[in-house]
Parts: structure tokens; C-alpha cells; sequence
């Protein structure tokens, strides 16, 4: 006599799947690989902009403009907003996997966080990597001070 489960009982929501990518799996690696590494990003960033120089007196948009004029601050800025976004992403994906009981609020809900957070990676983005403080032509009443002399 054996003890199987009958193939008609309902198949629960957390059972694993023989069958495709486990992205619940992948999901729980990258918060633990992604938190180790914003820690890091995170404290290296605070280090820069409240420890070095005059400390939080020294920013001002002239600073984060002469930041973001650097690649390596580009890339930095770009990995710290990428990692932020998709571990915050992540983490209310599964709050409302863990709440939300209706099926078709939960997809809105996470239709609602994807695109909120596709848009803020776009535009974060091109911020990074776009971001010209003294545009060329530009009046120079409109843009900053220190833009005078190379205007």
C-alpha cells in the first residue's frame, strides 16, 4: 500500500516546479547578492558626500553636477539606482504576493509596480548619463552661475 498524493488534489501556489526557471529561487538570491552589494554602495556613497571635503555644506548643484560629469560617478550612480530599484521592487512584489488574496487585484498591483519602476529606471537613467549642467546655447541667465565662464 503507498501513501501518493492523488493527481486530482489541488496543486498549491508554493510547490516547486519540475519544470522552467525558478524565479521565486532567483528572486531570493538576488536580494541577499543585491543587499550585500548596495550596503557597499550605499556607505561608499555617504562616505564622498558627507565625509570628505566640507562635508554636507560642499553639496550643492555644482557638486552633483562636477559628480556627474565623471564616468566612474556615472557608473556608480547607475549600479546603486539599477540595484535599489529592483531590490525595493522585488521586496513589494512579494508583500503583495504574501497580502493581496485577490487574483486580479494582485496583478494590477504588480502591473502598477513594474511600470512605476520601468519609468523610474528610464528616466533615472538618462538623468545619469545625460545630465549636461551648462547646455550649449543656453541663456545664460537660465543656468548656473558657474556656467558663465564657459558659456
Amino acid at each position: 500500500m503507498t501513501t501518493d498524493v492523488s493527481l486530482d488534489a489541488p496543486r498549491s501556489p508554493y510547490a516547486r516546479s519540475k519544470r522552467g526557471i525558478n524565479w521565486e529561487k532567483w528572486g531570493w538570491i538576488y536580494m541577499r547578492v543585491s543587499g550585500v552589494a548596495l550596503v557597499a554602495l550605499i556607505f561608499g556613497h555617504l562616505f564622498v558626500n558627507l565625509f570628505l571635503g566640507d562635508g554636507v555644506s560642499q553639496i550643492d548643484f555644482a557638486f552633483v553636477a562636477g559628480k556627474l560629469s565623471d564616468p566612474f560617478w556615472q557608473w556608480y550612480d547607475f549600479f546603486l539606482l539599477w540595484l535599489a530599484l529592483i531590490h525595493g521592487t522585488n521586496g513589494m512584489r512579494t508583500i503583495i504576493n504574501d497580502y493581496v488574496a485577490t487574483a486580479s487585484v494582485r496583478r494590477i498591483l504588480q502591473g502598477a509596480l513594474l511600470s512605476s519602476t520601468v519609468v523610474l529606471l528610464v528616466l533615472g537613467t538618462l538623468v545619469i548619463f545625460t545630465f549636461d549642467p551648462c547646455p550649449a546655447g543656453a541663456d545664460p541667465e537660465l543656468v548656473a552661475s558657474f556656467c558663465a565662464e564657459i558659456l
